[in-house]
């Protein structure tokens, strides 16, 4: 039985991981071996741990290696910790491969733990192009894997030019589109945002329109979140319509961005906005089939967008690149630009499903491969 040691860094990497655990959980020939860190233990950013306990997962090892702060030097240093921690970690749990998703800063710490120990490293969603620094981070990830789960073809075209033995490139799609399937055959909103996940600010009726936005700062350009951040605001104040608002991840530039938001809620209690840290995937995604439009400049827009859909304002650099579907605007950092988009896309019915990200059972590909593949797996490992 091969153990599998997926780590979870953030509240993104969960929604994406989320059926891939159930997968590997659930397969005979594969043990789970569960690590969460960074931002999941954080209570700012939703305590993802609680949540992921409360999915049924049991957590084998908590590595709370944070230090996100606006400071220049707080990436770094929770990457270099997170490295640290990790290599410890792996060297008492033993895994036979190690599973990292995505492009985010932590992400590079589990790499390169594993890759200097030479534990075979598994890498989902590599191959993709964006703005911002996670492009660097995605493929020096990828040059430091074994093997390669893609949520595009064009993904796995891109990483065998990059130069990966195409044996070790699988065309999966993204685990997160799993639970994008199941939203679809249920859309209902049916359970209560408010009492779930709390929240502050005034609580729209969600049988009215209402507009979603989920906008992080953007890391190249971090002494520029607030003048971004303004300028969503001052767009989604003038359209008039009811607002949930997801606040941001883990980034430089978040604290900046968090003290705005608490501004801006003291200064206009009366407006029907809601703000939350964090909700479920399948709630958040629940919420994106029934919002009129998502602005901001999350990749879900983008990826799980497409096959819900719903329409979407892209804003700003941050998702450059990014393969998209029909249901995307972009729109620049200014006000005028953000809301004349949002205006467009509110006007329009929900797109046709657009399958560009999957087609919903990548976590069952990707555990049947991780069981399956001799991807050097059997390569002796020195602990």
């Amino acid at each position: 039985m091969r153990k599998v040691c997926v780590v979870i860094t953030a509240r993104a990497t969960y929604g994406r991981a989320k059926t891939l655990l159930q997968a590997i959980q659930e397969h005979p020939n594969l043990q789970l071996q569960l690590v969460v860190a960074g931002s999941t233990l954080l209570e700012r950013y939703g305590h993802v741990a609680s949540q992921i306990e409360d999915d049924g997962f049991a957590i084998d090892e908590r590595i709370a290696n944070s230090s996100i702060t606006d400071e220049p030097t707080s990436a770094a240093i929770t990457t270099a910790s997170g490295i640290l921690e990790l290599a410890h970690t792996f060297e008492r749990i033993r895994p036979d491969v190690v599973v990292t998703v995505g492009d985010r800063f932590e992400t590079m710490s589990t790499a390169v733990a594993a890759a200097y120990m030479n534990i075979p490293l598994a890498h989902v969603q590599g191959g993709e192009v964006t703005g911002n620094i996670d492009e660097k981070v995605r493929h020096a990830v990828t040059k430091m894997s074994d093997i390669h789960f893609v949520a595009t073809s064009e993904a796995r075209k891109r990483l065998i030019r990059m130069g990966e033995a195409p044996e070790t490139v699988f065309y999966t799609g993204c685990p997160s589109l799993d639970i994008v399937m199941d939203v679809l055959k249920n859309p209902v909103l049916d359970f209560d945002p408010y009492e779930l996940y709390g929240g502050i600010g005034s609580k729209p009726n969600l049988s009215d329109p209402f507009v979603t936005v989920l906008q992080h700062p953007v890391t190249t350009e971090s002494e520029l979140s607030e003048e971004q951040l303004n300028s969503t605001l001052s767009a989604i104040i003038s359209l008039q319509l009811p607002v949930l608002w997801f606040l941001p991840n883990a980034d430089r530039g978040t604290a900046g961005t968090f003290n705005r938001i608490s501004t801006f809620y003291a200064q206009n209690t009366l407006l029907p906005f809601h703000f939350f840290n964090n909700m479920r995937p399948e709630h958040f995604l629940k919420i994106l089939k029934n919002c009129v439009c998502l602005v901001g400049n999350s990749s879900c827009g983008i990826r799980e967008g497409a096959t819900l859909g719903v329409p979407a304002v892209n804003i700003g650099s941050r998702q450059k690149g990014r393969e998209r579907g029909q249901n995307v605007v972009d729109a620049e950092h200014r006000s005028d630009a953000i809301f004349e988009a949002i205006q467009k896309q509110v006007s329009r019915p929900h797109f046709p499903p657009d399958f560009i990200y999957g087609k919903g059972s990548a976590g069952r590909q990707i555990a049947d491969l991780l069981a399956s593949v001799p991807f050097s797996i059997d390569k002796k490992i020195t602990y």
